[in-house]
């Protein structure tokens, strides 16, 4: 419980510190931001600064935070580490420069913000790679809220239909129809469980392991079949509570809501700080299932039937919830493991429409226009739901595959804001280091991951070292022409 109660102080000051030197960096003015000069009653609509700050939060958390925090806790205290410093000098770093780049670009998408700075071969290349990971996201979160549902009465298909409904309603209508009146419910109902949970953390006070005593992975300790590797794997699976790309995909929607630009490091730095104490919540919660002494808590877990550590994560939330908050518990872990996925899975969709209305010049004023894009893009989910569901382990491998993408897309993001601090003679140091960091572990995964290249771990931290080096260089080589260039 000390290194949780030191991580959560860090995390704190790491907002007013470091959040505060960033926002300095970028340097955010009066001029008028795009939810004024672009208003079209439809995406583009000036919102309360709290009411902004509620949607983007939720936006990015989703289950992420919850469930990404729970699986990443096997690996022991090393994940607060990752919590910790990945949120405060990688995540919300990246989550506040999108942002605002996206404000001082007239509302621009990651892919025409990519092809600004890194020209116009990677732009095409993040809007295929941006539209897929969307994709997977609205899709992988239309089965699994359905599933539990189902146990609350009616089938899985009907609940599949209306989820589906509900997000063709979300992604067609302004954004202030639906979005803006029921997101700020549902993210206070997720910051008011991990709220609970904090206070019966504090009040149990459990024996869980410190820092300074497990360093290395305590994943076999929790679960035989758990074999995987701190690095590069811990900075996968922990993503919406560090850093994540789908981030990059929903700070644009918010941007071309926000009156003014000097709410930037509220809403985006902050909401970013916020989801990573909500994931260092889970974290601990978890380890006390995972590790506590001297009753750890999967004793609950298996008086439910379930196989100890085996157990799926909604059914971790449910208990964890039910047991420590009571009534109001349960209601806010359906709250979370329902309403969370399903508010991902919308905006997903919704920021699809958008990047790709943008890339061909579709107006979205019209309603007409807004289905012109629509219709395809559901139908793509449609195809891939129906093979989610007939495949047994259709969730497990679009998700595997989306969480290497995720971080993928946030390589591309860093070094993009890289470029531009570089080209405005800012503090490029900022993104510049989390970047080659992630481009590191995004290439050692891929070279080790069993769902990828699966090589040898000699080779494949050999390989990803050269990825790392190579990037190294190729900035070198950059910023020198650069520098040259500007003199002249």
């Amino acid at each position: 419980m000390i290194t949780f109660t030191v991580s959560l102080i860090a995390l704190i000051f790491g907002y007013f510190l470091y959040g505060r030197f960033v926002d300095r960096v970028f340097g955010p003015d009066d001029r008028q931001t795009p939810a004024v000069t672009k208003a079209d009653g439809i995406d583009f609509i000036a919102l309360p600064s709290w009411k902004v700050f509620m949607i983007q939060f939720l936006n990015i958390a989703g289950t992420g935070p919850i469930f990404g925090a729970i699986m990443g806790a096997k690996f022991g205290p090393v994940a607060y580490l990752w919590i910790v410093f990945g949120c405060i000098f990688a995540g919300a770093v990246h989550d506040y420069l999108v942002g605002m780049l996206s404000m001082r670009n007239g509302g621009a998408s990651c892919p025409e913000l990519v092809g600004k700075y890194l020209g116009e071969g990677a732009r095409k290349v993040m809007l295929v790679f941006s539209v897929i990971l969307l994709l997977m996201v609205g899709t992988v979160f239309v089965f699994s809220p359905a599933t539990i549902l189902e146990t609350y009465g009616g089938t899985a298909l009907m609940w599949v239909i209306i989820i589906f409904f509900y997000y063709i309603l979300a992604t067609m209508l302004p954004i202030d129809k639906v979005i803006a009146r029921f997101y700020p419910i549902f993210a206070f109902s997720l910051l008011f469980m991990a709220a609970g949970l904090m206070v019966m953390l504090y009040i149990k006070w459990p024996q869980l392991p410190e820092l300074w005593d497990h360093l290395e992975n305590m994943g076999m300790q929790a679960d035989s079949s758990f074999t995987d590797q701190v690095f590069p794997c811990l900075f996968i699976t922990i993503a919406c509570g560090a850093l994540s790309g789908f981030h990059a995909t929903q700070s644009p929607l918010m941007a071309r809501c926000l009156k003014s630009e000097k709410m930037g490091r509220p809403v985006f730095y902050g909401s970013m700080i916020t989801e990573g104490v909500v994931a260092l919540v889970w974290a601990t919660v978890s380890m006390y299932f995972f590790y506590g002494e001297p009753s750890p808590g999967y004793a609950l877990i298996e008086a439910e039937g379930n196989n100890g550590f085996l157990t799926k994560e909604p059914a971790l939330v449910t208990i964890m919830c039910n047991e420590w908050l009571g009534v109001v518990g349960g209601i806010l872990a359906v709250l979370g493991v329902v309403a969370a996925p399903i508010t991902s899975g919308d905006t997903a969709f919704r920021s699809a429409r958008l990047i790709i209305a943008e890339a061909f010049g579709i107006e979205q004023k019209p309603i007409v226009k807004r289905l012109i894009v629509c219709i395809p893009l559901f139908l793509a989910s449609l195809g891939l739901l129906i093979w989610q569901i007939n495949d047994a382990n259709g969730f497990r491998t679009i998700w595997q595959y989306f969480g290497w993408s995720n971080q993928t897309l946030s390589v591309i993001m860093l070094w993009a804001a890289t470029i531009y601090l570089v080209r405005e003679k800012k503090a490029f140091i900022i993104t510049l280091i989390p970047a080659l960091f992630m481009t590191a572990v995004c290439s050692t995964y891929l070279f080790i991951s069993k769902q990828a290249l699966h090589l040898p771990e000699p080779i494949a931290y050999c390989l990803g070292a050269i990825c790392f080096v190579i990037a190294l260089v190729w900035f070198v080589v950059w910023y020198r022409k650069e520098t040259k260039r500007t003199i002249s």
